[in-house]
């Protein structure tokens, strides 16, 4: 897996059109799953997951990681191709939507352990501090493994038009 994969082209925009795509690659943080256990995990249907997959694929963002043979045929075992997507160029901001569209899907079938939107004045020094600051919580923290439940983080220092 590489630590980071750059999303900058409409094309990749595109294939992350879908807010079940950005939870797809949620759901593959740190490691592999089939189409059964995303479906499961995520609670919508094996064909939805597997064209959603498709797509992410496609793109190069997802790749097949290991292939078992099970009764009826073969199971492949799914992962991010990237660590970390960074997005920049055109697509950006509207990537930012539907992002957050899948967040909002995550925080109405899980378990919320904090939630708090705030806004406040900053000077652009005391806003680019914070920003450094919150992604480099982020950034080191280290996964527990396996055996833990999965929690998303969502960061965000942004300026409002007024």
């Amino acid at each position: 897996m590489d630590d980071e994969y750059e999303v900058s082209t409409a094309a990749q925009f595109k294939a992350l059109g879908h807010p079940l795509r950005h939870r797809l690659l949620f759901a593959l943080g740190h490691e592999a799953a089939t189409i059964s256990q995303l479906a499961t995990t995520l609670g919508t249907a094996k064909g939805n997951i597997a064209h959603h997959l498709g797509v992410l694929r496609e793109a190069g963002m997802v790749e097949v990681t290991e292939t078992r043979q099970v009764r009826g045929g073969t199971e492949q075992y799914y992962r991010r191709t990237a660590r970390k997507f960074r997005f920049t160029g055109e697509g950006a901001r509207e990537n930012n939507t539907v992002a957050l569209q899948a967040v909002a899907a995550d925080l109405q079938t899980g378990e919320e352990l904090l939630l708090n939107i705030r806004n406040l004045r900053l000077t652009t020094a005391q806003a680019q501090d914070l920003a450094a600051q919150l992604e480099r919580i982020v950034t080191t923290l280290d996964d527990a493994g396996p055996g833990e439940a999965r929690h998303g983080v969502v960061v965000a220092v942004y300026r409002p038009e007024n």
